[in-house]
């Protein structure tokens, strides 16, 4: 039986879109068979389908967005002295991990006028029940400990329409 062999491919992680992310697939091959990635969680576990073993690494995201729960919502959100965008995510749901190098994109981009938060779906049921999040991602400001008028917005969403929707409400928030 004739050995399988993979070239090294660049990959890159879901999180970020910088260089800096980038790896080589090498390391993920085991017997000459290539690993299953699993992007669920922050912690990458990687599992050679031939032996059964699996090896885990960490994929390091950028720092301007924060992962904050139920218990930190009322400090982070509602008593913010500025704006904050909250994302609402879930580690199964592929939208929102399409969506994420934009939203750090963005939120690196709009660090002096936004705070970026996201909220896990799975493990904060009383913000999902209480804000009725019903889509994922939902993207809702808030502005004051309130939720700015039409702000609310379900799905995937390119680069350039998220920053088009959040020029858009910024300036009905006047926030320059």
């Amino acid at each position: 039986m004739a050995s399988l062999s993979f070239p090294a491919l660049p990959l890159r992680t879901l999180a970020s879109t910088s260089s800096a992310s980038s790896y080589s697939a090498a390391p993920l091959l085991h017997c000459s068979v290539p690993a299953r990635l699993s992007f669920y969680s922050s912690q990458r576990r990687t599992t050679c389908p031939k032996l059964r073993c699996s090896r885990q690494f960490t994929v390091t995201c950028g720092t301007a967005i924060t992962e904050i729960n139920e218990t930190q919502f009322n400090d982070t959100v509602l008593k913010a002295n500025r704006p904050v965008l909250v994302e609402f995510v879930a580690n199964w749901c592929g939208p929102c991990r399409l969506i994420s190098p934009a939203m750090e994109s963005l939120a690196q981009e709009y660090e002096d006028r936004l705070t970026v938060v996201k909220i896990d779906h799975d493990a904060n049921p009383r913000l999902i029940e209480e804000y009725k999040v019903y889509g994922l991602p939902t993207l809702i400001l808030f502005k004051n400990g309130q939720e700015v008028p039409e702000s609310r917005r379900e799905g995937a969403i390119t680069k350039v329409k998220l920053k088009e929707y959040v020029d858009a409400l910024l300036e009905s928030i006047s926030v320059s």
